[in-house]
């Protein structure tokens, strides 16, 4: 019995000591791992959406809650207009496909959109983040409105033998808008301090 209770105690301390590590790692790795992931994975598409941007929309940017979610909002000046571009996600293929879609706030409409990660069939579901024909569709479509493929209704060609990712990229856009709609009157608050 005395045996099991000194097995018990050192696991016990082992525990606590290797949780306190983790912890502490996570804690003081966090910050770097998020900027990580801002410069070599949101970074990228945000710039590609904004690349006549007069300031740098990856510096510029506040945070906004919508529901138990933060989103990053990014704010780009472009011809002396503002326009905000976030991150959505939508379920491809291989697994969640992210996609960073800007807008247009002025005249609520999709700026651009980019294609941040995915799992997908390389050749394939790929191409979303590789064909800028693809990502070339969305711009100018109404935020507001549900962005979908030709094949069910919507104006978004589909990349061949990619249906399945094409609807992802899709819903990941109708999503935006259904985000953007919710918070609106928070971002054009928040707006108001990068004029």
């Amino acid at each position: 019995m005395g045996e099991m209770i000194k097995m018990f105690v050192v696991l016990t301390i082992l525990s606590s000591l290797s949780g306190g590590v983790l912890a502490y790692v996570k804690e003081n790795t966090q910050g770097r791992i998020e900027d990580a992931v801002l410069q070599l994975v949101k970074g990228p598409a945000i710039k590609a959406i904004f690349q006549d941007a007069a300031n740098d929309p990856v510096a510029d940017r506040f945070n906004l809650e919508d529901g138990d979610r933060k989103l990053d909002i990014f704010v780009a000046k472009i011809d002396g207009k503002q326009m905000i571009a976030f991150e959505t996600f939508g379920k491809g293929y291989g697994g969640d496909i992210g996609l960073v879609v800007g807008v247009n706030v002025a005249e609520d409409n999709i700026f651009g959109v980019g294609v941040t990660t995915h799992s997908e069939t390389a050749g394939l579901g790929s191409k979303a983040k590789d064909d800028p024909s693809f990502a070339a569709q969305f711009a100018g479509a109404d935020i507001k409105a549900p962005v979908k493929v030709t094949a069910d209704g919507g104006s978004i060609n589909a990349l061949s033998g990619a249906t399945i990712t094409s609807r992802a990229v899709t819903s990941a856009a109708t999503e935006a808008g259904e985000v953007y709609e919710r918070l609106r009157p928070q971002i054009i608050e928040e707006l108001k301090s990068f004029n």
